[in-house]
């Protein structure tokens, strides 16, 4: 009978083969695909961003510079008008007035209450202060006027015009009084040369803005 053949001898521990090269070549491989992986997501997420942000760009560039700017801040907000936030006007009453109306056929009187309308409650003061020189002016021009100019509308509205524009007199305000309209001619053959008419003249500043009736008794 032929022997069995011997065993294989175990290597020595000196040939055992080196892994440890090859396990670094791996993780280093590894670390670069994940890190190309990183840098294409931040490409990608920049990229939308910018994109965004044009698109943002162009639709404020639409709306006329009212939209929203891109970086988030809000459009600048409309300016509110000049008067918006203007102090509320003032109202200075004063005391009844009866007078003697130029009635020449029957003797008439009238009862009158008025009401001041200011822009400034430091016109309201002055007001007080010069109270008689103003109540001295409206007598006058009261004593002058007939119940049939007063009964009418446009009457009440002519005497609170000059009312308003005495009393600023009688403060001190120099007021102009606008000039009258020349009436309309007539056609005639030939016809005459039209004349300019005459322009108003501009008021100077009124600081009583209304003149309004508490009463108006004409017996």
């Amino acid at each position: 009978m032929s022997a069995a053949p011997a065993p294989a001898a175990a290597p020595a521990e000196g040939d055992a083969p080196k892994k440890g090269p090859k396990k670094i070549i791996i993780i280093a491989v590894a670390a670069a695909v994940l890190l190309l992986a990183l840098g294409g997501g931040v490409a990608v997420f920049m990229m939308k961003k910018n994109a965004a942000a044009a698109a943002a760009a162009a639709a404020a560039e639409e709306d006329g510079g009212d939209g929203e700017a891109a970086s988030g801040h809000e459009a600048k907000k409309p300016e509110h008008g000049k008067d918006e936030h203007a102090a509320p006007p003032s109202f200075v009453p004063l005391d009844p007035f009866v007078v003697n109306l130029a009635d020449r056929e029957s003797e008439r009187f009238a009862q009158v209450g008025l009401t001041l309308q200011v822009d400034d409650p430091k016109i309201a003061d002055k007001i007080k202060t010069y109270m008689p020189a103003i109540r001295n002016s409206v007598l006058l021009i009261l004593a002058h006027k007939t119940s049939a100019e007063l009964l009418t509308t446009e009457g009440k509205h002519q005497l609170a015009q000059e009312i308003r524009r005495e009393a600023a007199r009688a403060m001190g305000y120099e007021i102009e009084e606008p000039e009258a309209e020349e009436p309309p001619e007539e056609e005639t053959d030939p016809p005459k040369k039209k004349k300019k008419k005459k322009k108003k003249k501009v008021e100077s500043y009124n600081p009583i803005m209304h003149v309004h009736y508490a009463n108006f008794i004409i017996q």
